[in-house]
């Protein structure tokens, strides 16, 4: 009886939400194969885009009373149409509704945000993380460029997914292989490759918690100032 009460419970405030939410349209479906990353383009009409100056996010439901935010890659504000990339290299309610998606599918969302992420003025921005911060960083991108020099590493664990990106992407963002479970290690060794100077270059670090975490420190300990260091970290 308890159980049967909390459903009930659950339905109706279900029902509430609803009223608040927004729908779209599903353009397009695209898996990465093995379907750990699937791609998405919508419409949504409701949505205004041109409003966009810093990056923004999106909390579509994606479940009965489970939202998650994913961020537009890429935008266009006359047509209302945008792309999201979605991880799903993990068994959770968002990467199950990304796997259901359709072409023609409605999907529903409950309000458009911002991760308080915009280009900072300086002369260089480089951009690290991982999967799940793919469409962060090219929204960037769109943002930062041709203004600023950017530049930047994403680790990427599949090999073909790899090849994807740099075949799919005019970016300056490179695809380096995930040598360590959440990635830090991997791009740390990248940014010492590179050599960066200590001046006028701000990093924005964006993924799995656990690896933006542990990146700041090796950041920190090669002497980047925190105030050069703009983080921001994803569920893990």
């Amino acid at each position: 009886m308890e159980t049967s009460t909390i459903h009930k419970i659950k339905r109706t405030v279900d029902k509430l939400f609803d009223y608040k939410l927004q729908s779209g349209l599903v353009l397009e479906v695209r898996c990465w194969e093995p379907c750990t990353l699937i791609e998405v383009d919508l419409h949504l009409p409701q949505l205004d885009m041109s409003q966009w100056q810093e990056i923004p996010y999106i909390k579509f439901k994606v479940d009965g009373l489970t939202f998650r935010d994913y961020t537009p890659s890429g935008w266009d504000a006359e047509t209302s149409t945008c792309t999201i990339f979605v991880d799903a290299a993990h068994n959770g309610p968002g990467s199950t509704w990304a796997r259901m998606l359709q072409k023609g599918d409605t999907v529903s969302y409950l309000k458009t945000g911002t991760t308080n992420q915009k280009p900072t003025p300086t002369s260089a921005i480089v951009a690290l993380g991982d999967e799940s911060s793919m469409g962060h960083f090219l929204a960037l991108q769109k943002m930062v460029l041709p203004h600023t020099r950017f530049s930047g590493s994403i680790v990427i664990g599949n090999d073909h997914h790899r090849q994807l990106f740099n075949e799919y992407f005019w970016t300056p963002l490179e695809p380096v292989a995930r040598k360590d479970v959440y990635g830090h290690q991997s791009l740390m060794e990248w940014v010492i490759g590179q050599r960066y100077t200590l001046e006028n270059t701000v990093f924005y670090l964006a993924g799995n918690n656990t690896m933006v975490a542990q990146l700041r420190k090796l950041l920190r300990g090669q002497g980047y100032p925190s105030g050069q260091i703009k983080v921001q970290g994803f569920w893990d």
